[in-house]
């Protein structure tokens, strides 16, 4: 399995947690694509850096484009293979939603009692 692969499967699978299975609904948000835009800056910044100077590198075969880094094209934005930035929204995605659903939990106990 490739890294694309993976990441594909992780962006489903946030999705689908996200919509369909804790029903957050967090996608529909005009408030999450507001924060998860200055996440993505701060994600560029700091894969650019890692990925720019080579402490991080990729097997060609496993990424978009392969392995070279580019600060535009070839499937890469800021150095940062778009893999990376997919990973990262599904992780982002993963973990508010998690976060929501068991604060919401949490409220309705509160409530009942």
């Amino acid at each position: 399995m490739t890294y694309t692969d993976a990441v594909a499967l992780g962006v489903v699978f946030a999705v689908l947690l996200d919509l369909a299975v804790l029903r957050t609904n967090l996608l529909r948000r005009k408030a999450f694509w507001a924060s998860y835009a200055i996440i993505v800056g701060f994600q560029l910044l700091v894969n650019g850096i890692l990925t720019g100077n080579r402490l991080v590198m990729y097997s060609p075969s496993k990424v978009l484009g392969g392995a070279t880094p580019q600060l535009l094209g070839g499937w890469r934005i800021a150095d940062a293979p778009v893999e990376d930035l997919l990973f990262g929204f599904s992780l982002v995605v993963q973990t508010l939603a998690w976060w929501v659903w068991w604060g919401r939990r949490i409220e309705q106990r509160a409530g009942a009692q």
